[in-house]
């Protein structure tokens, strides 16, 4: 059985995107992250070491994604869900990157890709 840790709307100012101007001046991204993990080792113990410190991963994945920019947001997502999967208690992830200010010539309030990746793949 696998339990699930939600965190949602981590905010990062990223330089990713196909056009020059949107290298040149950025914008907000926000990070959902859903972890499939065994909570009960952490419960039973109530000790940090036995369950995902998710502040730290939450540094990681702002950290990945307000460096290095890239073209795709799926490039992005992959490259969260990697860092995700570096914890061996992580069986699975989905992360969902949200571009609310993409650059569509439409009013529109998001747009946004979401992934899962397994541990074992």
């Amino acid at each position: 059985m696998t339990d699930e840790l939600a965190i949602t709307g981590i905010e990062c100012f990223g330089h990713h995107g196909v056009f020059e101007f949107e290298r040149r001046e950025g914008q907000v991204f926000l990070i959902d992250l859903t972890l499939g993990l065994d909570t009960a080792p952490a419960a039973a113990s109530d000790d940090l070491q036995d369950t995902v410190d998710y502040g730290s991963l939450v540094a990681q994945v702002k950290a990945q994604v307000e460096r290095d920019p890239v073209d795709l947001i799926e490039t992005l997502a992959q490259r969260i869900a990697d860092v995700c999967l570096l914890d061996a208690r992580v069986e699975w992830v989905r992360v969902t990157v949200h571009k609310p200010d993409a650059p569509i010539d439409a009013t529109f309030s998001d747009v946004a890709l979401t992934i899962t990746r397994r541990a074992d793949a």
